[in-house]
């Protein structure tokens, strides 16, 4: 099952990422989990929100370029070696990691692993077929 992350573009200048994370906030969006890769110009800022149309929206009235985009988020062992573990499921499968981040659970010994792949739909069919569990829009937003 894929879930929804927003991306946004942000100039790289003082105070753009507190203006971001305030349009959120005043739209009463939880952010779950991010990461911000930049250049000397601008960052990208990726996060998998509780509600990522209401995200958009947010974005949009404050003048920001933000778009939503299909990942995949799968539990890995919070120990030595569990990403690599789910990793060689896609090395053995052909799959392509575009980009990841993760993130631990606040109530268990998991962590959460969010990957972007080239094709999604392929790659939850091998992590279902692999036994790696998925997790959904729910429990992301539970979380």
């Amino acid at each position: 099952m894929k879930i929804t992350q927003i991306s946004v573009f942000l100039e790289n200048k003082k105070g753009r990422l507190f203006e971001a994370t305030k349009a959120l906030g005043d739209a009463g969006v939880d952010i779950k989990a991010l990461t911000i890769a930049e250049n000397e110009d601008f960052g990208v800022l990726r996060m998998v929100v509780d509600k990522p149309q209401d995200a958009l929206a947010a974005f949009k009235k404050n003048g920001f370029v933000a778009s939503l985009t299909d990942i995949v988020a799968v539990e890995v062992d919070d120990t030595p070696g569990g990403l690599a573990r789910i990793l060689a499921v896609f090395n053995k499968n052909d799959l392509n990691v575009e980009y990841m981040y993760a993130f631990v659970e606040k109530t268990a010994d998991k962590a959460i692993v969010v990957f972007r792949f080239d094709d999604p739909d392929k790659a939850i069919v091998i992590l279902t077929k692999n036994n790696v569990k998925i997790v959904g829009k729910k429990e992301i937003q539970t979380l």
